[in-house]
């Protein structure tokens, strides 16, 4: 797997060493170096999807923590940085990794590993869902954790997270994944959205309350807009 990437850093010598590494990694290919956000924002959507963004974060204008929330899903971010303390922001980010200055190859080359991992993940994710996947790998706390999809319960989305709630599990599994992105992951046969915030398993709907479906001690609520998938589905089921 061969990964397009780009580098923007406002300090030449940081750029230029993180140049020298990309090219001696044969995995790696160099779409484009720029100095400030601004310059990448324009020049970017004229070129190759870029699979990997080394990006620094103090920078003028558009900083790099702002710059990471206007770049696709599919291209995954390491901070480059010679600031700790925007670690717990990267998180939020979610980027794949944060590195701090002055940047190692050892510790390049582990964050490059991850991407490859992930998206060799991603690939292997999207071709299964043909052969009825059994399980997806999600991101939380910097790990990528197997969830099998019989255990799922329902999946919650918040303002800038979602909660995968597991049977058999005191607490959901927490992941920076879109309730977009989530329900593109999820096969329809399995799956259903019955909520702007909700998405539950349909095999693991036991009982209805007055427009409420319960888990253990929870109550979902069902929207208007979503019922009406949700009764055919039902209609299909009943005796």
């Amino acid at each position: 797997m061969q990964l397009n990437c780009a580098i923007i850093d406002d300090e030449p010598l940081a750029m230029e060493l993180i140049k020298s590494y990309v090219e001696k990694t044969p995995f790696l290919k160099l779409e484009g170096m720029y100095s400030n956000a601004v310059q990448a924002l324009s020049e970017m959507a004229k070129k190759t999807p870029v699979h990997l963004l080394f990006l620094d974060i103090q920078m003028p204008g558009i900083n790099g923590l702002e710059f990471s929330k206007l770049v696709s899903d599919q291209t995954k971010i390491v901070f480059t940085t010679a600031f700790s303390q925007y670690a717990l922001d990267s998180y939020k980010v979610n980027a794949l990794d944060y590195l701090l200055k002055p940047i190692s190859y050892n510790d390049f080359l582990q964050a490059v590993n991850k991407a490859i991992q992930w998206f060799k993940l991603q690939n292997n994710i999207s071709e299964s869902y043909s052969d009825k996947a059994e399980f997806i790998y999600v991101k939380s706390e910097y790990k990528l954790l197997q969830i099998p999809l019989e255990k799922i319960l329902y999946i919650e989305g918040l303002k800038d997270y979602i909660k995968i709630h597991l049977e058999g599990e005191a607490k959901p599994v927490l992941s920076l994944l879109s309730m977009k992105s989530m329900e593109e992951k999820l096969s329809p046969d399995r799956f259903i959205r019955i909520h702007r915030s909700y998405i539950v398993q349909k095999s693991k709907i036991r009982m209805i309350d007055r427009g409420r479906i319960v888990f253990n001690k929870e109550y979902i609520p069902i929207s208007d807009s979503y019922k009406q998938e949700l009764q055919n589905y039902l209609n299909e089921h009943s005796v």
